[in-house]
């Protein structure tokens, strides 16, 4: 385990962190004093759940009533009266709401449009998000405010907020998070995003390994990271591990080395990203049950859903083999009907059945798993893009007036196809697409730009040189503008914005 180092900002503060899954959601937080060694806790009681004795995560359901107002959340939404009253007022129920946000690249044949609950009318899926951060945030302050008297009033402005995201999810993406979580109220303008920070959910996974004694211990055999011989004195300082993180929506895998003196981590393959979570198994279970009960007296698409959500909660938990059979218990004694073999209330499936369901799943695992050891087991050549550096092209303007040289924009072209070295976007036209936009303030360069004399006609005009430096060090994509300033280079943040 590796011991955290003792806090060393000059005043308190408050870290929330919001794990939004598809199926379940959890909030760590972390109270930030001087000096002190940081101790991360989670929030263990959610409305609902007190009587229980807490839990550490709450559903990620969400019920709007017609006007499309939030009217439960979470383990709320799973009460016998709320339940009760959405049927009778028509709310709607919103669960798996998180794959709409889902990365357009992200391999997803396998998706229905219905597989998907539909958002309700008027409300996107940023707004949605937007609600479920805001009950988020309430239940956080409400348990620091029980379990830490006195202390709330004391870091309420000083808070930054870690939202982790799916491995492959990209820069549009990370622009709805965080117009999501200024719509939330988290932070009150566009100027506080900087108390934001985002982080995959591989590189979540990664802290916690590194910090957990068990997950350690992956550490303590070395991984050869090409397929040249790796000599011994090498092998004892660098080590490595792939981490899977199974959840709900998305199967997420990473992979890193470990060096040992100092301690660092480095990702050694690119992070991937599978739409094969949890939910797609039982989604696959719905459309077996209705095949399998097709005709019979327990076909309609309430039984379905009923039988489904009992497969989804147990069922699903309790398979092991595929040469064992499973069981949906979902009635009484009366239902009986051996012809769908159904008896004393029960359905029994075939193991194999209830096997292929997981399938897919498996397999994606299995493939992306290959994948990352095969890249991880490559050298490194000449096309691969090092986190450390940063990527820069240097920009000439002439404008006639200052007041035109305050602002620039540059697009950024992505490649996604499989040339190694692609130089010409009239070859595999379809495989570049923009990135994002960078825009540019160069208004505090140009404050002391003076006119010059145009040899052609004598009239003003203004030149202005900069570079764009594009930074890959940070989950997300960082850019800058920089210049020279009597010989010293001056930086100033630049703004990305991503089409969507």
């Amino acid at each position: 385990m590796l011991p955290r180092e003792p806090y060393k900002g000059s005043t308190r503060k408050l870290v929330l962190a919001f794990d939004v899954g598809t199926t379940f959601t959890g909030i760590s937080y972390c109270i930030l004093d001087p000096g002190e060694v940081p101790v991360i806790r989670g929030v263990s009681r959610y409305p609902a759940q007190e009587q229980v004795g807490g839990d550490s995560k709450i559903p990620s359901i969400i019920y709007y009533d017609l006007q499309g107002d939030v009217r439960a959340v979470g383990a709320e939404a799973l009460q016998e009266r709320i339940i009760d009253q959405a049927e009778d007022e028509g709310w709607m129920k919103l669960e798996w709401w998180k794959l709409h946000l889902r990365a357009e690249h992200l391999a997803s044949s396998h998706i229905r449009e219905d597989d998907i609950p539909p958002l309700p009318r008027g409300k996107s899926a940023v707004q949605v998000l937007a609600d479920f951060m805001r009950y988020l945030f309430q239940c956080a302050r409400t348990y620091i405010q029980e379990s830490h008297l006195n202390l709330w009033r004391s870091v309420e402005n000083s808070i930054e907020f870690v939202l982790t995201h799916p491995n492959g999810w990209e820069g549009p993406q990370q622009q709805q998070i965080r117009r999501a979580a200024e719509l939330a109220g988290l932070i009150s303008c566009k100027k506080e995003q900087s108390h934001v920070h985002l982080l995959t959910e591989g590189e979540a996974s990664l802290h916690f390994c590194v910090t957990n004694v068990i997950a350690s211990n992956a550490f303590s055999s070395p991984i050869a990271v090409s397929d040249f011989p790796v000599e011994e004195e090498d092998q004892s300082d660098s080590q490595g591990v792939v981490i899977v993180d199974a959840g709900g929506g998305t199967i997420d895998l990473s992979a890193y080395s470990m060096k040992l003196s100092p301690t660092s981590f480095e990702e050694i393959a690119p992070a991937q990203c599978c739409l094969q979570g949890s939910v797609f198994v039982t989604r696959r279970a719905h459309n077996l049950l209705q095949n399998k009960l097709s005709g019979s007296n327990y076909s309609s698409p309430e039984m379905i859903i009923q039988m489904t959500n009992i497969f989804d909660k147990t069922t699903k938990l309790r398979f092991r083999k595929p040469d064992e059979p499973s069981y949906v218990k979902f009635g009484t004694i009366r239902d009986k009907d051996l012809t769908y073999d159904i008896r004393s209330g029960q359905l029994k499936l075939a193991g194999q059945d209830v096997a292929d369901l997981f399938d897919p799943s498996v397999e994606a695992i299995i493939d992306a798993f290959e994948q990352q050891i095969r890249v991880a087991s490559t050298p490194v050549n000449g096309t691969q893009v090092s986190e450390l550096r940063e990527f820069r092209s240097p920009f000439s303007l002439l404008r006639k007036s200052r007041f035109e040289c305050n602002s620039h924009s540059v697009q950024i072209i992505c490649y996604k196809g499989d040339l190694q070295k692609p130089k010409w976007l009239d070859i595999e036209p379809s495989s570049f697409s923009t990135l994002c936009t960078v825009h540019a303030d160069l208004s505090e360069l140009c404050r002391k730009l003076r006119p010059r004399k145009s040899a052609k006609d004598q009239s003003n005009y203004y030149l202005v040189r900069f570079e764009v430096v594009i930074l890959f060090g940070q989950t997300e994509l960082k850019a800058q503008i920089s210049w020279k300033h009597k010989g010293v280079e001056m930086r100033s943040p630049a703004s990305i914005v991503y089409d969507e």
